[in-house]
């Protein structure tokens, strides 16, 4: 995978380890982006497991967050100037997540080129929200052997040379269901979209 489907397949699980240590969406925002942006600065060539690594990565950069927070409360170190600072970081945080959305559509458009429907939501639901086989096999009607198979042959398509191609108007953009079920956790909404998806490519064979 290139960058912007490694951003794309991670950011959702990495805010989540993210949020569940520091409790905060908006610190969980920033240590996300801080993390991709250290790794994106370094030399990935010896990086066998991206995922692994970026878990890590966010587990401790969170952990350091939380030290230097409880750090800072028991020198009692907050100053007027702490009030300003994090107005600075909300538009800091507003610039960087225009970014982000950048690279999350690019990705969601060569998934959508190089997938079929049901590879692509087998493997959004697997790579991106850790759904086990057996609910796959419940939300899609497939055997369980089956969602594996296409997990396994979408991850190769992906893998195989990079399509380059300039922006496609034509291609649905990154779907709102996708971007509350990373904001929100509920995948209901995305799951009934990416059926209809599945449904309507069925109609047209």
């Amino acid at each position: 995978m290139n960058t912007s489907e490694d951003i794309f397949s991670y950011h959702p699980l990495l805010r989540s380890i993210a949020l569940r240590i520091v409790g905060s969406i908006e610190d969980a925002e920033d240590i996300v982006q801080d993390t991709f942006e250290k790794w994106l600065s370094i030399d990935r060539k010896d990086i066998k497991n991206t995922k692994a690594y970026l878990i890590k990565s966010v587990s401790n950069n969170s952990i350091k967050f939380l030290t230097s927070l409880k750090s800072k409360i028991s020198q009692k170190t907050f100053t007027a100037e702490d009030h300003f600072e994090l107005v600075d970081r909300q538009q800091i945080k507003a610039f960087l997540n225009f970014d982000m959305d950048a690279q999350l559509g690019e990705a969601w458009q060569v998934l959508h080129k190089k997938l079929e429907p049901l590879e692509k939501s087998i493997y959004v639901m697997r790579e991106v929200f850790s759904v086990e086989y057996e609910e796959l096999q419940e939300i899609f009607d497939k055997k369980k052997d089956h969602c594996r198979q296409l997990f396994f042959r979408a991850k190769s398509k992906l893998e195989q040379d990079k399509i380059k191609f300039k922006t496609d108007f034509t291609v649905p953009k990154l779907p709102l269901s996708f971007k509350k079920a990373c904001e929100f956790g509920s995948i209901n909404e995305m799951i009934d979209e990416l059926k209809r998806e599945i449904s309507k490519k069925s109609l047209l064979k």
